[in-house]
């Protein structure tokens, strides 16, 4: 064979080879959208999954907090990016209640889910002097009460911590504004108050209210969450303590905008899971006392729909839903 004849039967192949190594997404820095602020609980989350997929995917995973309006200002930011992958970031329980308050039209529709990654179920804490021993006792000390009687706490008016108390008591069979809500600008200064004898009970995370459970001014009587709380082994769940199968909490997850590409779900899914299987996640997780959970794009949508029709209807029963 010639020269010649050799260099052009090669032509082909040569000419092929640029599209085969062609490199696969990602191929550049991705930005990963927080709509909260720096320190708090999501940001950590977030900035611990950035780092690892930086190692997992080689590019690097860059944080910005976009906060604002309740949350909206950064989950519309991750809704609106481009499709190609290359904005991401972390959604929140919060965008399964944002719409019923009338703040936003934005849903969880607007979101291609990537990995559910972490959920933080409330705890139901008493004070220390509190006489109910269990929550079955306190249950029964509710709905023995009048309405408005006793007092609660653990956020703002319609936060996910109210919801979750408004959730148990129709749960119960009770009316979800029996229990008088206090609102408090955050679940520490809530604990305080419980502390001080001022509330009967408060319906925020156990990490939360971890510092003054630690100091014995304060005890965890059961969590809504499935199943216990690997931070936490000893506080029962609310069907194991009382029998009333009632779960929420305050979950975080990656997503990204609608209609993103099938190659950039695939390889962000496979990678989440590999964080969440791995000992570094493991370990944050329980070094802070968040509950660990993992769903893939398919059961993260499942949760996402189920999440926003709970969500839906404790704020209805609360009154807390417009439109």
């Amino acid at each position: 064979m010639t020269t010649r004849r050799l260099i052009l039967s090669a032509t082909p192949a040569l000419l092929a080879a640029p599209a085969l190594a062609q490199p696969r997404w990602p191929v550049r820095p991705v930005q990963m959208l927080c709509p909260w602020a720096a320190g708090g609980g999501t940001d950590a989350v977030l900035r611990i999954v950035s780092a690892q997929l930086e190692r997992e995917l080689g590019q690097p995973f860059n944080v910005v907090n976009r906060t604002g309006g309740s949350g909206v200002v950064g989950h519309a930011a991750i809704s609106s990016a481009a499709p190609d992958g290359y904005t991401l970031g972390i959604i929140t329980a919060e965008i399964a209640m944002l719409h019923w308050q009338g703040l936003t039209e934005l849903t969880f529709r607007n979101f291609t889910p990537l990995g559910l990654m972490n959920n933080d179920p409330p705890g139901i804490q008493v004070g220390r002097d509190s006489p109910h021993q269990d929550a079955r006792a306190l249950e029964a000390a509710i709905k023995a009460s009048r309405p408005g009687q006793l007092k609660a706490s653990g956020t703002g008016q319609g936060g996910i911590w109210h919801l979750a108390l408004a959730g148990w008591l129709g749960a119960i069979g009770m009316r979800a504004d029996h229990v008088r809500w206090v609102p408090s600008n955050g679940a520490a200064p809530a604990m305080q108050d419980l502390a001080a004898g001022g509330l009967d009970l408060t319906t925020n995370s156990v990490p939360e209210a971890r510092a003054i459970i630690e100091a014995g001014r304060a005890r965890a009587l059961a969590v809504m969450a499935p199943g216990r709380i690997a931070a936490f082994p000893n506080i029962p769940t609310l069907r194991e303590a009382t029998g009333v199968d009632y779960s929420t909490g305050a979950w975080r997850g990656i997503a990204g905008p609608s209609n993103l590409p099938r190659e950039v779900v695939g390889a962000m899914s496979a990678a989440l899971k590999r964080i969440y299987d791995g000992a570094e996640y493991t370990n944050f997780l329980n070094s802070r006392g968040f509950g660990g959970v993992w769903a893939d794009p398919d059961g993260f949508a499942q949760h996402l729909a189920a999440s926003d029709a709970q969500m839906g209807q404790a704020m209805r029963a609360a009154g807390l839903a417009r439109g």
